[in-house]
C-alpha cells in the first residue's frame, strides 16, 4: 500500500517499516564497535610502520635515520605508548558518553527515502521551463519539439511526464492510477541518497576537523602558556614516528582530537557506520603522516599535500611554527601564510642524518652559535623562511625541560656545524673521484640579513639561549667569550 501525496501530480511515497539495524560484526554492536575500530587501526598501522622501521625496509624513503630517532627524540618509546594508550582510555569514555546522545540505529526506510529525493528531483525539474525563459527559450515549444524522447520532452516540460502512470492500491483496498517516476529520476535519488550526499557529509566532517585542529593547534604554538604546559610534549618527538602520533597532553588530546572530531560528526549528520569510516579513517591518516616515511605509493600521502614529508617539517627545530595543518588538507595553512616556505628541504635532512649518525656517542659543543640562514635550504620565499626558522627556534626555547629547549638548539647548531664540514669533505672526495680538473667552488651560504632585520633577530635569539643556559653548566658553550 502507498500513500498520496498531497500533491496529486508527484508519485506517492511507499510504506516502510522500521527495524533495528544488525550490527555490522556480530555480535560486537555498532556502538561499541565505532569505539573499537580507531584504537585497533592506531595500532595495527603502527605496527605496520614498527616493522618495517626495525626491519630496515625501505630505507631509501625514511626521512630520518634510526640514528636520528636515538638521538634526538627526548622522551622514550615506552612513555610514548604509556601517554597513547591513557588518551586512548579517555577518547572511549568520550565516545561512550557521545553514543549515548545517540538514536537507536535503525533501518528499513531507504526505499521511503530514495522516494523522497526522487521527489525533489521531481520539484527541481519545475525550474526548467523558468530558467530556459531566462534565455530566451520557450520550454513548452521545446518539449514538444522533443516529444519523440519522452523523458527529455517531460524534464523539459517542467517535470510533467503523462504517460508515467501506474495503479497502486490504497490502505481501504481501493485501487487508483497515481503518477510514478521517470527511470532517471530514480537513478538520481539512489545516486544522491547513496553517494553525493554521504559524501557532502564526509566533506563537511573533514573540513570542521581540519578546521577545529588547524586552530587550536596554531594557538598552541602561538600562545607561550598553552605551548609549554600542554603541547611542547608532543614536539618531544623531533623525529616523528606512527604510534607516536597520538603522544599528546591528555588536555590536548582531548581537546584537538577527541572533541574535534566528536563536533565533527555531530555537525555533519554522520550515522554510526559513517562514524565508524571517519573514526578510523582520521586515524590512519593522522598516523600514516608522522610514520617518518615518504612512501611514493602510499595513497594516502598521494592524496593530499598534507603528508609525512609536509607534517614532519612541523617537528624540526627550524620549522616548528609552519604546516600547522592537520590531518588531511593544508588550505589554512595556504591562506593565512604558515606554510613552510623555505623550499626544498634535502639539505637541512642530509646534515641532520650525518650529523646524528657521527655524534650519537655523545653531543658535540659549538664555541659559538651561528646564523641558522647557514643550513637553510634554497628558499622559494628566502626572507620569509629565515623569518621562519627564526620564530620556530624562540619557540623551542619554550619547551618545558624535559622537551630540551635551549639545549636543543646548542646541540643541533654544533652537529649541524660539523655535518656541514662533513658533506664538504663528501664533495671533494666526489670530485676527486670524478677526476674533475675544475676548482672547487665553496657555496656561499649566509645571506645579508640586515635588509630585513634578521640579523637583530639572530642576536635576539643568541642573547636568550645564553640567557637559558647561563649558570646550569658552563662548560657547555662558551658564550661569553662569542658574545
Amino acid at each position: 500500500m502507498f500513500t498520496v501525496t498531497s500533491t496529486p501530480d508527484l508519485p506517492p511515497l511507499p510504506p516502510y517499516t522500521m527495524k533495528e539495524r544488525p550490527a555490522l560484526v556480530a555480535p560486537i554492536p555498532d556502538k561499541v564497535l565505532i569505539l573499537l575500530l580507531p584504537i585497533a587501526a592506531y595500532w595495527l598501522f603502527s605496527l605496520f610502520f614498527h616493522y618495517i622501521d626495525v626491519n630496515d625496509y625501505w630505507p631509501q624513503y625514511r626521512l630520518h635515520t634510526p640514528e636520528e630517532i636515538l638521538k634526538r627524540n627526548r622522551v622514550s618509546r615506552r612513555d610514548v605508548v604509556r601517554d597513547v594508550v591513557f588518551q586512548q582510555v579517555i577518547q572511549t569514555i568520550v565516545g561512550y558518553l557521545l553514543g549515548m546522545t545517540e538514536p537507536e540505529d535503525t533501518c528499513g526506510d531507504e526505499s521511503f527515502q530514495v522516494a523522497v529525493w526522487a521527489q525533489r528531483v521531481r520539484w527541481a525539474q519545475r525550474a526548467i521551463p523558468r530558467l530556459l525563459s531566462l534565455a530566451g527559450i520557450d520550454g513548452g515549444a521545446l518539449a514538444q519539439r522533443m516529444a519523440a524522447y519522452s523523458q527529455l520532452s517531460g524534464a523539459l516540460a517542467g517535470g510533467r511526464y503523462p504517460t508515467l502512470w501506474k495503479s497502486v492500491i490504497l490502505g481501504a483496498g481501493e485501487t487508483v492510477r497515481v503518477p510514478t517516476f521517470a527511470r532517471w529520476e530514480f537513478v538520481a535519488a539512489n545516486l544522491l541518497y547513496w553517494a553525493i550526499v554521504p559524501a557532502l557529509q564526509f566533506l563537511l566532517a573533514i573540513l570542521v576537523i581540519d578546521t577545529w585542529q588547524y586552530f587550536w593547534h596554531r594557538g598552541m604554538h602561538m600562545n607561550q602558556w598553552l605551548y609549554r604546559s600542554f603541547h611542547s610534549r608532543h614536539h618531544r618527538l623531533y623525529v616523528p614516528y606512527a604510534f607516536g602520533a597520538l603522544y599528546n597532553h591528555p588536555v590536548e588530546g582531548f581537546l584537538l582530537d577527541t572533541l574535534g572530531a566528536g563536533v565533527a560528526y555531530k555537525l555533519a549528520g554522520l550515522s554510526t557506520r559513517q562514524g565508524m569510516l571517519l573514526f578510523t579513517g582520521s586515524t590512519i591518516k593522522t598516523v600514516d603522516d608522522h610514520c617518518g616515511y615518504a612512501l611514493p605509493w602510499d595513497p594516502l600521502q598521494l592524496a593530499t599535500p598534507n603528508n609525512a614529508a609536509y607534517h614532519d617539517i612541523h617537528h624540526q627545530t627550524w620549522g616548528i611554527k609552519t604546516n600547522f595543518s592537520q590531518p588531511f588538507f593544508t588550505f589554512w595553512d595556504r591562506l593565512l601564510g604558515t606554510a613552510w616556505s623555505g623550499g626544498d628541504v634535502s639539505t637541512r635532512y642530509a646534515r641532520a642524518r650525518l650529523a646524528a649518525g657521527s655524534v650519537l656517542g655523545g653531543a658535540v659543543v659549538p664555541s659559538s652559535l651561528s646564523s641558522p640562514t647557514a643550513s637553510l635550504p634554497a628558499a622559494a620565499d628566502g626572507r620569509k623562511a629565515i623569518h621562519q626558522a627564526l620564530d620556530s627556534m624562540e619557540q623551542v626555547l619554550d619547551d618545558d625541560d624535559e622537551s630540551g629547549g635551549a639545549r636543543v638548539l646548542v646541540e643541533e647548531l654544533a652537529e649541524e656545524k660539523e655535518a656541514d664540514r662533513a658533506l664538504k669533505q663528501q664533495q671533494q672526495e666526489q670530485q676527486q673521484e670524478e677526476q674533475e680538473q675544475q676548482e672547487q667552488q665553496k657555496p656561499r651560504r649566509t645571506r645579508t640579513l640586515s635588509a630585513v632585520g634578521q640579523a637583530g633577530s639572530w642576536k635576539n635569539l643568541t642573547e636568550r639561549v645564553h640567557a637559558v643556559l647561563h649558570g646550569r653548566s658552563g662548560a657547555i658553550i662558551g658564550l661569553e667569550s662569542s658574545r
